[in-house]
């Protein structure tokens, strides 16, 4: 209880102060968000989620109109000539945030427009453009020297990939208890997030399990601090995904941080442009990389194999003396996470076929090779979206933990997370 109320000073200056105004940034912001709806007409991934005025939808979805192109380009140029013509210099500096957030956000636009009309950019040059970020490029040596490690460690014979699915194989969560655990996972992560975020009352999420998905989970928020999240059952459900998957979908990822934006941005401020949610843009490496970061501001250190002791392991029929042993495996193939990305970035490039890049993912992203073809599906459909997880987790960390929230100041920590949540931050302004 103390925590969360040494939050309420700073949070109600923050919210009950009379903002200030900027009635061309408000039609600008309208403009875009009209826009955004329009290329999401033309396009069925485009929105992840709107919940902003209906008025602002301008048509029912026909894709069997051409796109138009050159039409889109020239309201993105016009309305970042626009942007670039306002002077916010004398303003508080979330005004600099606002006009960069939005001029960022036309720039993935436009990139999004040239893929949809068959112009393919090489996958930095994409990233660059669409999330605002190039993630840095490791070779096969890099990884290699990390298997070396993995191999003193894992227990059996033959490939590391072979016998790390080995290993996971005695930790994967029942079907018939996988609601129970993740249920459980959520409870406690919200419960850990509500000790030092003030979220709306009645902020709520319900939980769906599905197949034939290229993800393997998904928050589709619907506004009012409501959010569907649905999770993919096609491939076995390791033990560790409770906590992930409750942390980022969840408290303290994707549902806290679009309500904190829709409370402190949408409903105090006004800003129309945060209703909607363009997936192929730069809001989502801080969505991605914010939601990943979460899980160990909400299981900092020990507390998280504390839990699972105490709590999933049982839950999921596990012995709780394994937990140490499972988690110090996992930590070594978290390492590895940069492995996909390379396999994205030469595939998509055209450098590797695919059957070489799903062979990457086995040996160096340690994927079984069902796993590796739904990742590579993965790849196909989103592309440079794989660099919003890893790189953008580094980024949101490095961030937080030069502001001062550093892993012994768990306090300091919440409250530049939550800052980071509740303001249109961008990789570059993070730098």
């Amino acid at each position: 209880m103390l925590k969360i109320m040494t939050l309420i000073p700073a949070l109600f200056l923050m919210i009950s102060c009379v903002p200030a105004q900027s009635p061309q940034m408000d039609k600008i912001a309208g403009a875009y968000v009209q826009l955004m709806l329009e290329i999401g007409l033309h396009d069925a991934d485009f929105i992840d989620a709107y919940y902003g005025p209906e008025n602002l939808r301008s048509a029912k979805e026909d894709n069997s109109q051409s796109i138009p192109v050159q039409q889109f380009k020239e309201r993105i140029s016009s309305l970042r000539a626009e942007l670039a013509a306002l002077d916010v210099a004398a303003m508080e500096d979330i005004w600099q945030l606002r006009q960069a957030y939005l001029d960022k956000q036309l720039v993935a636009a436009d990139c999004r427009v040239d893929f949809l009309a068959g112009n393919r950019r090489k996958f930095d040059a994409e990233s660059a453009a669409l999330y605002d970020a190039v993630a840095p490029v490791h070779s096969a040596e890099y990884f290699d020297k990390l298997l070396e490690e993995l191999n003193t460690k894992l227990p059996g014979q033959g490939s590391i990939t072979r016998r790390l699915a080995e290993f996971k194989a005695d930790f994967i969560i029942p079907e018939e208890k996988l609601d129970t655990v993740f249920q459980a996972a959520i409870s406690e992560a919200r419960k850990r997030t509500l000790q030092h975020i003030v979220l709306p009352e009645g902020e709520d999420f319900h939980v769906e399990y599905v197949t034939d998905k290229a993800w393997s989970a998904y928050n589709w928020y619907k506004g009012k601090s409501y959010s569907l999240i649905q999770v993919n059952t096609d491939l076995p459900i390791y033990i560790d995904r409770a906590i992930d998957l409750a942390c980022h979908e969840g408290y303290p990822g994707h549902h806290v941080y679009n309500t904190l934006l829709e409370k402190n941005l949408v409903q105090a401020r006004g800003w129309v442009e945060i209703s909607v949610y363009p997936l192929f843009s730069p809001q989502s490496l801080i969505a991605e990389g914010s939601a990943n970061f979460g899980i160990e501001v909400a299981f900092p250190g020990s507390e998280r194999i504390e839990f699972e002791k105490k709590v999933l392991f049982p839950l999921a029929g596990f012995d709780p003396e394994d937990v140490e042993s499972y988690y110090s495996i996992a930590e070594l193939t978290r390492k590895l996470g940069y492995a996909g990305n390379e396999a994205a970035r030469q595939y998509l490039d055209g450098k590797m076929e695919r059957q070489a890049a799903i062979d990457w993912l086995v040996k160096y992203a340690l994927m079984v090779p069902q796993r590796a073809a739904q990742r590579l599906r993965f790849i196909e459909k989103y592309r440079s979206y794989v660099i919003n997880y890893n790189y953008g987790q580094d980024l949101v960390r490095t961030w937080v933990e030069k502001q001062g929230g550093s892993a012994d100041n768990s306090e300091k920590r919440w409250q530049i997370f939550q800052q980071l949540l509740s303001r249109p931050y961008l990789a570059s302004t993070l730098k």
